[in-house]
Protein backbone atom coordinates (compact mmCIF):
# COMPACT_ATOMS: atom_id res chain seq x y z
CA UNK A 1 0.00 0.00 0.00
CA UNK A 2 1.53 3.45 -0.57
CA UNK A 3 1.24 6.01 1.98
CA UNK A 4 -0.25 9.37 1.77
CA UNK A 5 1.08 12.38 2.98
CA UNK A 6 -0.92 14.94 4.79
CA UNK A 7 1.48 17.99 5.47
CA UNK A 8 0.42 19.88 2.04
CA UNK A 9 -2.97 20.11 3.55
CA UNK A 10 -2.14 20.93 7.02
CA UNK A 11 -0.10 24.17 5.80
CA UNK A 12 -3.37 24.79 3.42
CA UNK A 13 -5.13 24.72 6.39
CA UNK A 14 -2.99 27.01 8.37
CA UNK A 15 -3.24 29.66 5.63
CA UNK A 16 -6.75 29.33 5.43
CA UNK A 17 -6.98 30.33 9.42
CA UNK A 18 -4.49 33.05 8.70
CA UNK A 19 -6.41 34.65 6.11
CA UNK A 20 -9.70 34.30 7.94
CA UNK A 21 -8.51 36.34 11.04
CA UNK A 22 -6.92 38.89 9.05
CA UNK A 23 -9.54 40.11 7.43
CA UNK A 24 -12.19 40.49 10.18
CA UNK A 25 -9.08 42.33 12.11
CA UNK A 26 -8.65 44.62 9.51
CA UNK A 27 -12.56 45.03 9.03
CA UNK A 28 -12.72 45.64 12.55
CA UNK A 29 -9.93 48.28 13.35
CA UNK A 30 -11.86 50.54 9.94
CA UNK A 31 -15.09 50.36 11.50
CA UNK A 32 -13.49 51.11 15.18
CA UNK A 33 -11.51 53.95 13.79
CA UNK A 34 -14.40 55.52 11.45
CA UNK A 35 -16.93 54.91 14.34
CA UNK A 36 -14.50 56.04 17.26
CA UNK A 37 -12.21 58.14 15.57
CA UNK A 38 -14.45 60.17 13.23
CA UNK A 39 -18.07 59.60 14.15
CA UNK A 40 -18.49 59.92 18.17
CA UNK A 41 -15.83 62.97 18.07
CA UNK A 42 -17.85 64.63 15.13
CA UNK A 43 -21.13 63.90 17.11
CA UNK A 44 -20.21 64.99 20.45
CA UNK A 45 -19.16 68.52 18.72
CA UNK A 46 -22.52 69.08 17.17
CA UNK A 47 -24.18 68.21 20.88
CA UNK A 48 -21.93 70.61 22.26
CA UNK A 49 -22.76 73.24 19.77
CA UNK A 50 -26.34 72.98 19.94
CA UNK A 51 -26.40 72.61 23.90
CA UNK A 52 -23.10 74.74 24.66
CA UNK A 53 -21.90 77.02 22.33
CA UNK A 54 -19.94 79.66 24.42
CA UNK A 55 -18.20 76.47 26.64
CA UNK A 56 -17.61 74.88 23.12
CA UNK A 57 -16.33 77.49 21.38
CA UNK A 58 -13.67 77.91 24.57
CA UNK A 59 -15.47 80.37 27.01
CA UNK A 60 -14.17 83.14 25.24
CA UNK A 61 -14.44 86.27 27.02
CA UNK A 62 -15.33 89.69 25.28
CA UNK A 63 -14.64 93.15 26.04
CA UNK A 64 -15.82 95.78 23.36
CA UNK A 65 -16.38 93.10 20.95
CA UNK A 66 -13.12 91.91 21.14
CA UNK A 67 -11.69 88.53 22.03
CA UNK A 68 -9.56 89.07 25.53
CA UNK A 69 -9.11 85.54 26.83
CA UNK A 70 -10.77 82.53 28.19
CA UNK A 71 -12.33 81.94 31.13
CA UNK A 72 -10.03 78.75 30.86
CA UNK A 73 -6.61 80.15 31.16
CA UNK A 74 -5.01 82.64 33.43
CA UNK A 75 -3.35 85.55 31.66
CA UNK A 76 -0.56 87.48 33.73
CA UNK A 77 -1.58 90.65 35.29
CA UNK A 78 1.03 92.96 37.35
CA UNK A 79 0.06 96.27 37.65
CA UNK A 80 -1.61 96.44 41.89
CA UNK A 81 -4.40 98.01 40.06
CA UNK A 82 -5.70 93.86 38.96
CA UNK A 83 -6.15 90.89 40.66
CA UNK A 84 -3.17 88.53 40.15
CA UNK A 85 -3.24 84.97 39.41
CA UNK A 86 -1.81 82.22 40.70
CA UNK A 87 1.81 81.90 39.53
CA UNK A 88 2.57 79.98 36.55
CA UNK A 89 6.04 77.41 35.33
CA UNK A 90 5.31 78.49 31.92
CA UNK A 91 4.79 81.80 31.96
CA UNK A 92 0.96 81.94 31.16
CA UNK A 93 1.65 80.20 27.72
CA UNK A 94 -1.00 78.11 26.53
CA UNK A 95 1.59 76.10 24.38
CA UNK A 96 3.40 75.66 27.43
CA UNK A 97 1.26 74.39 29.57
CA UNK A 98 2.70 72.46 32.44
CA UNK A 99 4.62 72.57 35.78
CA UNK A 100 8.11 72.95 37.28
CA UNK A 101 8.61 69.39 38.27
CA UNK A 102 10.61 70.61 41.14
CA UNK A 103 10.15 68.46 44.23
CA UNK A 104 9.65 70.14 47.59
CA UNK A 105 12.95 69.80 48.75
CA UNK A 106 14.26 71.71 45.71
CA UNK A 107 16.23 74.38 46.60
CA UNK A 108 15.61 76.55 44.11
CA UNK A 109 11.56 75.88 44.75
CA UNK A 110 12.16 76.82 48.05
CA UNK A 111 13.57 79.94 47.79
CA UNK A 112 11.20 81.12 45.32
CA UNK A 113 8.24 80.56 47.07
CA UNK A 114 9.78 81.52 50.38
CA UNK A 115 11.13 85.03 48.49
CA UNK A 116 7.22 85.71 47.14
CA UNK A 117 5.80 85.20 50.48
CA UNK A 118 8.60 87.88 52.06
CA UNK A 119 7.46 90.30 49.49
CA UNK A 120 3.28 89.66 49.82
CA UNK A 121 4.03 89.87 53.84
CA UNK A 122 5.38 92.79 53.74
CA UNK A 123 3.05 94.59 51.08
CA UNK A 124 -0.29 93.56 53.19
CA UNK A 125 0.92 94.24 57.00
CA UNK A 126 2.45 90.73 57.37
CA UNK A 127 -1.13 88.64 57.33
CA UNK A 128 -0.81 85.13 55.74
CA UNK A 129 -0.44 84.47 52.55
CA UNK A 130 -2.94 81.96 50.86
CA UNK A 131 -0.74 79.05 49.80
CA UNK A 132 -2.13 79.11 45.93
CA UNK A 133 -1.14 82.76 45.57
CA UNK A 134 2.85 81.41 46.03
CA UNK A 135 2.34 78.42 44.33
CA UNK A 136 2.19 77.03 40.59
CA UNK A 137 -1.40 74.70 39.40
CA UNK A 138 -0.18 71.49 37.36
CA UNK A 139 -1.29 73.14 34.20
CA UNK A 140 0.26 76.56 35.15
CA UNK A 141 -2.96 77.82 33.38
CA UNK A 142 -5.48 78.00 36.70
CA UNK A 143 -7.71 80.77 35.92
CA UNK A 144 -9.37 80.66 39.54
CA UNK A 145 -8.26 82.04 42.78
CA UNK A 146 -9.69 81.11 46.05
CA UNK A 147 -11.73 83.62 47.99
CA UNK A 148 -9.39 84.03 50.45
CA UNK A 149 -6.95 84.96 47.57
CA UNK A 150 -8.84 87.39 46.29
CA UNK A 151 -9.73 88.90 49.25
CA UNK A 152 -5.76 89.06 50.43
CA UNK A 153 -4.84 91.38 47.77
CA UNK A 154 -8.16 93.71 48.10
CA UNK A 155 -6.27 96.37 50.14
CA UNK A 156 -3.94 96.55 47.50
CA UNK A 157 -6.17 97.15 44.60
CA UNK A 158 -8.39 99.22 46.62
CA UNK A 159 -5.26 101.57 47.53
CA UNK A 160 -4.39 101.65 43.85
CA UNK A 161 -7.71 102.69 42.38
CA UNK A 162 -8.38 104.85 45.23
CA UNK A 163 -11.72 102.99 46.21
CA UNK A 164 -12.55 101.87 49.68
CA UNK A 165 -11.72 98.07 50.67
CA UNK A 166 -15.52 97.18 51.12
CA UNK A 167 -16.17 98.29 47.76
CA UNK A 168 -13.12 96.00 46.20
CA UNK A 169 -14.77 93.17 48.37
CA UNK A 170 -18.21 93.33 47.11
CA UNK A 171 -16.97 92.41 43.96
CA UNK A 172 -14.96 90.22 45.04
CA UNK A 173 -18.43 88.13 46.26
CA UNK A 174 -20.14 88.97 43.49
CA UNK A 175 -17.51 87.13 41.47
CA UNK A 176 -17.17 83.92 44.04
CA UNK A 177 -18.89 80.84 42.04
CA UNK A 178 -19.82 78.03 44.52
CA UNK A 179 -19.36 74.27 44.07
CA UNK A 180 -20.99 72.71 41.37
CA UNK A 181 -23.78 71.08 42.09
CA UNK A 182 -23.25 72.17 45.76
CA UNK A 183 -21.05 69.66 46.26
CA UNK A 184 -17.97 69.03 43.77
CA UNK A 185 -14.97 70.86 43.88
CA UNK A 186 -14.32 74.28 45.94
CA UNK A 187 -15.45 78.01 45.64
CA UNK A 188 -13.30 80.34 43.71
CA UNK A 189 -12.55 83.52 41.63
CA UNK A 190 -12.34 83.93 38.06
CA UNK A 191 -9.43 86.51 37.87
CA UNK A 192 -9.86 87.59 34.35
CA UNK A 193 -13.64 88.12 35.32
CA UNK A 194 -13.15 90.31 38.47
CA UNK A 195 -10.41 92.18 36.80
CA UNK A 196 -12.80 92.95 33.82
CA UNK A 197 -15.56 94.06 36.36
CA UNK A 198 -13.50 96.28 38.22
CA UNK A 199 -12.54 98.11 34.45
CA UNK A 200 -16.42 98.07 34.10
CA UNK A 201 -16.75 100.60 37.47
CA UNK A 202 -17.74 103.81 36.79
Amino acid sequence: MHSVSTQPLVATSSAVKAHSVWGPSIRYTILATLLFGVAYPLFVTLLAHVFFPRQAAGSLILKNGQVIGSELLAQSFASDRYFHPRPSAGGYDATASGGSNLAQSNAKLVQRIQGDIDKLSAGNHGKPVPIDLVTTSGSGLDPDITPDTAYFQAPRVAKARGWTEDHVRQLIVQNITGRQFGLLGEPRVNVLALNIELDNQK
